[in-house]
């Protein structure tokens, strides 16, 4: 992802000023020379984000996280953001296709939810070297569904094989009939689209923000 975007960012009128990477070490952010960053875009580890973000903020660089796995540190990432009076948008998923298929996905939870005879489920695949499974966008979609008042079960299973980029299939299952939905990506760049043009748009902003945010711009 690192790399796509730094290759796509000249598509959206960014510049790149620094790319760090794991052989940068645990302190390249903050001994890093480069000055006048906007906006940081990471896509690296869970285990990263928080150390990432503590240098960003004592930097005043903004930031955007498509990292996923870092649930656990959610909290304390928002207090640090607070306190630095930083703006971050963090998402588990870059691709606005998805964005609008979580809405979808929502409105028929909220339905089936009135259905008591109604089963729902979320299989979602990716590529063999993905690290955290469930993803973060099954998660997010399995939140999205819960807040939309579906209360029962949440079958949640994942599939790691080949390079797909990513497939997520939303089901609900009653005695008679079932309806599912996909949402398939066909190109990783979708995501590195995403985060750009999330950059582009956090760019001066002070707050925590997801990408809905930049939808309903």
């Amino acid at each position: 992802m690192g790399r796509l975007v730094e290759a796509l960012a000249p598509q959206h009128g960014c510049d790149v000023a620094a790319i760090l990477t794991s052989q940068s070490g645990p302190r390249a952010i903050a001994d890093g020379a480069f000055d006048d960053v906007d906006v940081a875009v990471d896509f690296t580890v869970a285990a990263a984000v928080r150390n990432n973000l503590e240098q960003l903020a004592a930097r005043r660089i903004n930031a955007v996280i498509g990292t996923t796995g870092w649930q656990a540190d959610d909290a304390a990432c928002r207090t640090i953001a607070a306190e630095a009076g930083i703006g971050v948008l963090a998402a588990a998923n870059f691709s606005i296709g998805m964005s609008i298929f979580r809405l979808i996905v929502q409105e028929a939870a909220r339905r089936f939810a009135a259905q008591p005879g109604v089963g729902a489920w979320i299989h979602e695949l990716h590529h063999a070297a993905k690290k955290d499974a469930p993803s973060g966008t099954a998660l997010m979609l399995k939140s999205a569904m819960e807040s939309a008042g579906y209360d029962r079960r949440i079958d949640v299973s994942a599939s790691r094989a080949g390079a797909i980029p990513g497939t997520h299939e939303i089901g609900f299952d009653a005695a008679a009939d079932t309806v599912t939905m996909t949402h398939t990506v066909r190109d990783r760049a979708v995501f590195a689209h995403g985060a750009l043009e999330a950059a582009k748009w956090l760019r001066g902003r002070r707050g925590w923000y997801g990408i809905e945010d930049v939808i309903e711009r």
